[in-house]
């Protein structure tokens, strides 16, 4: 195979994308980097949109293998942050110009939990006079309440799916009502359908996976047409049952190099979606987000939750920036996204080209 000849493609077959995932030779790395960098300024532009992320609770229902906030970990100091907190964190994103608020949290469909976000969605909207975007990160839920939530004023919902290749998954997640695969199918469809701008996203480099399980995940992502990702390098937490399974991983800076190729090659495969520059990469690397962004990612969601939680809301270890308030984020990556060659979009949504294509 020539990577020339597979990067001048309109597409790309599972064998193309194995190919460029297994890159080794920096010349050939380069290429790719070149050609994804190509792709992101004619499609989306050399422009950042900022998410400013409030993790406001670390409850979880769910008892994935691989998360820290795993409902039976017993070692995690549970919070929720309060609805006062929340709309200071939305404040403070309106006016320093974020455009768009990410409220995430674990994983709950209690009636209270459903309620809740619908209140806080409705007070952001009123405090940003209507101009703050907003996106949701809070789980399964069923079609009512996610059109319920749109209603209110949600307009994008990231639901990671962790692995599309349903052997995995349950490698991953417990087998029952509560981690089924087909139900996570089921809600990413639901969202579409209801009108979100739709994101979900893997993790890379996990036990047991393979190159050809990560290629049908960008493939995945494709046929199903998804408007955004997130996506990263596994980073193991001692206190999960897949962490026993460590000795399997390959090093972390391979993990890092493999989630920048998975990004590259995502970028060439669907040329006008949001991608994320997951926090994940700066867990390994100091400016892991900042080349995330010369190979394709557009999007940077600064963390404003308070000092006070961050270092509670701990997926994997060695989550950066716990110990930063939320100024000294901002400051922080204006420079490292100036210095990466792009620019800032300052009070814009900045929704998914994709998503409006297809409106068309």
């Amino acid at each position: 195979m020539n990577i020339d000849h597979i990067l001048n493609k309109e597409n790309f077959t599972k064998e193309d994308i194995i190919y460029l995932l297994s890159l080794k030779d920096e010349n050939d790395l380069q290429k790719l980097a070149k050609k994804a960098l190509e792709v992101k300024s004619k499609h989306v532009g050399r422009v950042v949109y900022y998410r400013g992320l409030v993790e406001f609770s670390n409850i979880c229902a769910k008892n994935c293998y691989y998360c820290g906030i795993r409902r039976d970990n017993r070692n995690t100091n549970r919070y929720n942050v309060s609805d006062d907190e929340i709309l200071e964190a939305a404040k403070y994103s309106y006016e320093n110009g974020y455009g768009s608020l990410v409220l995430q949290s674990g994983e709950l469909d209690s009636p209270y939990f459903i309620d809740r976000i619908d209140n806080l969605l409705r007070e952001i909207k009123k405090l940003s006079n209507n101009e703050l975007g907003i996106t949701l990160s809070c789980g399964e839920q069923s079609k009512e309440t996610y059109q319920r939530w749109f209603e209110s004023g949600a307009h994008r919902y990231l639901l990671r799916i962790e692995s599309s290749v349903e052997s995995l998954y349950y490698r991953i997640h417990p087998r029952d009502k509560k981690h089924d695969f087909q139900t996570r199918i089921k809600a990413l469809q639901d969202l579409k359908e209801v009108g979100y701008q739709t994101g979900t996203g893997v993790m890379i480099g996990l036990p047991f996976q393979k190159i050809e399980d990560l290629a049908d995940d960008l493939l995945f992502f494709k046929n199903i047409d998804v408007d955004m990702i997130g996506m990263g390098p596994y980073i193991e937490h001692e206190d999960t049952p897949l962490y026993q399974f460590s000795h399997l991983l390959m090093p972390k800076e391979e993990r890092f190099k493999l989630a920048l190729r998975m990004i590259a090659v995502l970028r060439i495969l669907m040329k006008d979606i949001n991608i994320a520059a997951a926090t994940a990469l700066q867990a390994i690397d100091p400016i892991g987000r900042e080349k995330a962004l010369s190979v394709g990612a557009n999007v940077i969601m600064p963390n404003i939750t308070s000092n006070e939680y961050r270092g509670d809301y701990l997926l994997y270890e060695n989550k950066p920036c716990i110990d930063e308030n939320a100024e000294d984020c901002k400051s922080c990556l204006e420079a490292r996204i100036h210095l990466a060659g792009d620019s800032i979009g300052y009070n814009e949504w900045g929704d998914s080209k994709h998503f409006k294509n297809r409106k068309r």
